[in-house]
C-alpha cells in the first residue's frame, strides 16, 4: 500500500537486484485503496465515505480472497499507517511489517490545517499545478526535485502524470479519512511482530517515524535514516533498503543459501544478491550499495 499507487513502488521493484531479492522470492499482491486503482472511476456520492479502520478491514478483506492466512506487509507514508492500523487488529495474520516513512499519530494542528488546504483545492481546482507541487515536497527531498542542472528527473516527471492521472474526489476521500485518523501509539507498544522502518531525512514524516521506532522498541523494530533522501526512500534511493530488507528477511528464515553439491558450495544464492555466508559491515557502506547513495544511519540491529 502506498500514498500515490504504485508509483511508490516502481523504483523498487524495477530495480534488478530488487528484482532478484523479492520478485523472484516471494508472490506479491499489491493493494490500492478504493477508487485509486489505474483507470477507476469517480467514486459515487452514494458511496459512503471510509475512515482508516475501513481500510485496514479491507486488508484483510484482500486476504481472505486470495486465501492468504500469513502475510509480510510493505507501506508508505499513508499505506504504511493502514498496515499498521491492520497488525494491530489481526496480529496472527501479520509476519513483519516494512514501512517507508511511516505515520503513527493523529495529525498536528499544522498538518490538519495543511490537509484541509489540500482539500479544498482538490474539490474546487482538482489536480491543479499548485497541489501537484505541494505533494511533491511531501514525496521527494528538495535536492531530488530540484534535479541535476535544474532539469526535473524521469521519476518525477512519472509521478506528475501519475497524479493527472487519479479522480480528484477519490483523491480528497482517502485524504479526508488520513487527516481524521487516530493516534497509534498505545497500540504499538503491544505490537509483536518484526518491523523494518525507512525513512528519509528530509522528510516531513522523519519525527514520527522516529517516535513509531522508539515506541516499539529495539527488541521488535529496526531503523534505518536515508540521509538526503525524502519521504519516497523506494524512488529516490532504492538500491540503500536491499541490504537491510535482506537481512530482515533472514530473520525469518528466508532467502537462506541453499545446499548447493561441494563443487559449487563456494558459488552465490542465484535469487539473492548476497552471499550470507559472510556478510561484512562494510557491505553497509554508501560506496557498496551505488556511486550516488548518501549515507545510511541504522539504530538498531536489523539481525533479528
Amino acid at each position: 500500500m502506498g500514498c500515490t499507487d504504485s508509483f511508490c513502488f516502481q523504483g523498487l521493484f524495477f530495480c534488478p537486484d530488487a528484482a532478484s531479492l523479492l520478485l523472484h522470492n516471494f508472490c506479491i499482491y499489491h493493494i490500492d485503496a478504493s477508487g485509486h486503482e489505474l483507470g477507476a472511476d469517480e467514486i459515487s456520492s452514494d458511496f459512503p465515505l471510509l475512515n482508516v479502520d475501513d481500510l485496514a478491514e479491507q486488508v484483510a478483506e484482500v486476504l481472505d480472497f486470495f486465501g492468504l492466512e500469513k502475510v509480510l506487509c510493505l507501506g508508505v507514508t499513508a499505506g504504511a499507517y493502514i498496515l499498521t492500523l491492520f497488525a494491530m487488529k489481526y496480529q496472527e495474520r501479520m509476519l513483519g511489517l516494512i514501512l517507508v516513512s511511516p505515520i503513527c499519530k493523529a495529525p498536528s494542528w499544522t498538518e490538519w490545517l495543511y490537509n484541509k488546504v489540500l482539500m479544498n483545492l482538490l474539490y474546487f481546482y482538482g489536480m491543479c499545478g499548485v497541489l501537484k507541487e505541494c505533494l511533491l515536497q511531501r514525496y521527494f527531498s528538495k535536492e531530488f526535485r530540484s534535479g541535476e542542472h535544474g532539469a526535473e528527473s524521469d521519476i518525477i516527471q512519472a509521478c506528475r502524470r501519475v497524479l493527472d492521472q487519479g479522480q480528484s474526489l477519490n483523491v480528497l476521500h482517502f485524504l479526508q479519512a488520513i487527516n481524521e485518523r487516530h493516534d497509534l501509539t498505545k497500540g504499538l507498544k503491544e505490537l509483536q511482530c518484526k518491523t523494518l522502518i525507512f525513512v528519509g531525512e528530509s522528510s516531513p514524516f522523519h519525527t514520527e517515524s522516529l517516535h513509531m521506532s522508539a515506541t516499539m522498541g529495539s527488541k521488535n523494530c529496526g531503523l534505518v535514516e536515508v540521509q538526503a533522501c525524502g519521504s519516497l526512500v523506494t524512488e529516490e534511493y532504492p538500491l540503500a533498503m536491499l541490504i537491510p530488507i535482506e537481512l530482515f528477511l533472514m530473520g525469518f528464515g528466508y532467502c537462506k543459501q541453499p545446499n548447493f553439491p561441494s563443487s559449487s558450495s563456494n558459488g552465490p544464492n542465484p535469487t539473492s544478491p548476497l552471499n550470507h555466508s559472510c556478510i561484512a559491515p562494510e557491505l553497509l557502506s554508501p560506496e557498496s550499495l551505488g556511486i550516488k547513495l548518501k549515507p545510511i544511519k541504522t539504530r538498531a540491529d536489523i539481525n533479528i
